[in-house]
């Protein structure tokens, strides 16, 4: 639990739309996911604000392509 509380703290990122699409994920998708999804989403929680916003709005495109799943995944929830 304290793990989920960690997320929980860096999915706020004081955007509306990162917050919303994190936490979102975060609380209907990040627990059924396996630990590979698990692990793509901390390490997608590790980018620049900037960056982030971009790879979740579909202004930068994402060449790996389980990250591009994910990335999709958080879009439609």
């Amino acid at each position: 639990m304290q793990q989920l509380a960690k997320l929980r703290w860096q999915c706020r990122r004081g955007t509306k739309e990162l917050d919303f699409l994190l936490l979102r994920y975060l609380d209907s998708g990040y627990m059924l996911a396996d630990d590979e999804e698990k692990a793509l989403f901390v390490e997608l929680l590790a980018l620049e604000d900037d960056h982030l916003i971009s790879t979740l709005l579909g202004d930068l495109d994402v060449m790996i392509a389980a990250m591009k799943i994910l990335v999709e995944k958080i879009r439609a929830q």
